[in-house]
C-alpha cells in the first residue's frame, strides 16, 4: 500500500489542528464533576453512564471503521462532528439521568465515528516519518484549547457553573464548520481487506492486543482521575473551587508537553519511554490514596495526566506502523473497541469505590494500574523476542 501525500493534504493537518484546538475548548471541563452533581447525579450514575458510552463505543467503532474505509474519512468525520455538536447542546439541556445517558449516546455515536478515522486522516496525509510529532502536535493543540477555557472557565464559573456548558456549544459548531473543508485522501490499494478478514488479522496479532490492553487500563486511570476523582481530590484538600481553573489550566500546560513526546522516545526508545510513564501513574496513585496535602495531590495529577500525554504520540505511531494493508480505520477501530471493552468492565469499580470515598477510588486506580504495567510488562517481553527473532532471520 502506498499513500500519495499532496499538497493539498497538508491543509487536512492544519484543519484537524484547528479542529482539535476547537473541541478542547470545554469550559465546563474544570467543574465537569460538580456540573453533573448539581444537576442530581450521583458519582455511581457518572460512572454509570460512563459505562453505558464504552459499552455503546465497543458496538459502534468497528462499522463505524468499515464506513470510513469504503465511504471516506471526510464523510465520516462530517457526520461524526454534526452529533459531536449535538451532543453538546443536549448536555447543556439535560436535568435528568435520561437525558444525561441520552447525551452520552450522542457523544459514543460521534466519537466511535472520529476514533481511528482522524489518526487515518492524519497518517495518510503526512509525509513518513514524521507520524510521531505530528501526532504529538495534535494532541497538544488540543489541550492547548482547553488549557484556554478553563482559563476563562475561571470567569464564568463565578457568575454561573451552567454558563461553562453552553459557551462551549460555539467552538465545537465551529470544528463542525471546517470539517467541511476537509479533502478525502487517495490510497492507493490493490484489495481492500473483507471485515472478517480484517478483524481476523487483528486478533492474529496477540502482541498488539496486548499493548491495547495494557494502555486501556491505564488509560481509564488516568481518565478517572484527571476528569472525575480529581475534582474531590481537590475538595479534599481543602482547596476552593474558584481554584479549580487555575489547576486546570496548569495541568494543561503539562500536558502540551505531548508535542515533544518524540524526543522522549528518541533517547529512551518507545518502550522503555511508556513503560517509564506507566510507572510514575502508578506511583502518583498510590500517593493520591494516603496524601492530603494541596501540593503533591496537585503535582501527583499532573504527573498522571502528563505522562498520558506523553504515551499517546508513542502508541499512535506504533499503532500505526504495524498496519500494512488497506484497512487502516477498521483496523484502528478494531483496536479502540479492544480499549473500549476494557473501559466498560473497570469503570463500574472505579464509580462504586468513588461513592464510598475518593481513597477507595484511588485504590482500585492503583490496582488497575499496576494490571496494566503488567500487560506492558508481556508486551515488552514479547517485542524483545520478536526482535531477537528478526535479527535471526535476516543474519540467516
Amino acid at each position: 500500500m502506498d499513500y500519495k501525500v499532496k499538497s493539498s493534504n497538508r491543509l487536512n493537518i492544519y484543519l484537524m489542528y484547528l479542529i482539535a484546538f476547537f473541541q478542547g475548548f470545554v469550559f465546563y471541563g474544570p467543574v465537569a464533576t460538580l456540573y453533573r452533581q448539581s444537576r442530581g447525579i450521583s458519582m455511581y450514575q457518572i460512572f454509570l453512564i460512563e459505562s453505558v458510552f464504552w459499552i455503546l463505543m465497543i458496538s459502534l467503532e468497528i462499522p463505524w471503521g468499515w464506513f470510513a474505509d469504503r465511504y471516506g474519512y471526510k464523510k465520516t468525520l462530517v457526520i461524526s462532528n454534526i452529533l459531536f455538536f449535538v451532543s453538546k447542546i443536549v448536555f447543556y439541556k439535560s436535568f435528568s439521568f435520561e437525558m444525561f445517558i441520552f447525551e452520552r449516546i450522542l457523544l459514543a455515536i460521534a466519537i466511535s465515528g472520529l476514533s481511528g478515522c482522524d489518526v487515518a486522516l492524519l497518517y495518510a496525509s503526512i509525509e513518513e516519518g514524521k507520524s510521531q510529532k505530528v501526532f504529538g502536535l495534535y494532541d497538544a493543540l488540543n489541550r492547548c484549547g482547553y488549557l484556554i477555557a478553563s482559563l476563562i472557565s475561571i470567569i464564568i464559573v463565578k457568575f454561573s457553573i451552567d454558563k461553562t456548558a453552553s459557551l462551549t456549544i460555539i467552538p465545537y459548531g465551529i470544528a463542525m464548520i471546517l470539517t467541511l473543508f476537509i479533502n478525502d485522501v487517495e490510497v492507493d490499494i490493490k484489495e481492500k481487506p473483507s471485515l472478517i478478514d480484517s478483524f481476523r488479522n487483528t486478533l492474529k496479532n496477540k502482541q498488539m492486543i496486548i499493548l491495547i490492553i495494557s494502555i486501556a487500563l491505564v488509560r481509564e486511570v488516568v481518565q478517572a482521575t484527571s476528569v472525575f476523582l480529581n475534582q474531590l481530590q481537590y475538595i479534599r484538600s481543602g482547596i476552593d473551587i474558584s481554584h479549580f481553573g487555575i489547576l486546570a489550566v496548569a495541568i494543561q500546560i503539562v500536558n502540551l508537553s505531548s508535542a515533544k513526546s518524540h524526543i522522549l522516545s528518541d533517547k529512551f526508545g518507545k518502550n522503555n519511554s511508556i513503560e517509564m510513564l506507566i510507572f510514575f501513574i502508578t506511583i502518583c496513585c498510590f500517593s493520591l490514596i494516603f496524601t492530603q496535602n494541596q501540593i503533591l495531590s496537585v503535582v501527583s495529577i499532573m504527573i498522571v495526566t502528563g505522562s498520558m500525554s506523553l504515551v499517546n504520540p508513542i502508541i499512535l505511531e506504533i499503532q500505526n506502523k504495524a498496519i500494512v494493508t488497506g484497512d487502516r480505520a477498521t483496523v484502528l477501530s478494531m483496536h479502540a473497541m479492544v480499549g473500549n471493552v476494557v473501559a466498560a468492565v473497570v469503570n463500574p469499580f472505579i464509580g462504586k469505590a468513588a461513592d464510598t470515598s475518593v481513597q477507595a477510588a484511588f485504590t482500585v486506580c492503583l490496582f488497575i494500574a499496576v494490571c496494566g504495567y503488567g500487560f506492558f510488562f508481556i508486551y515488552k517481553k514479547m517485542s524483545l523476542a520478536s526482535e531477537i527473532e528478526e535479527k535471526i532471520n535476516l543474519s540467516n
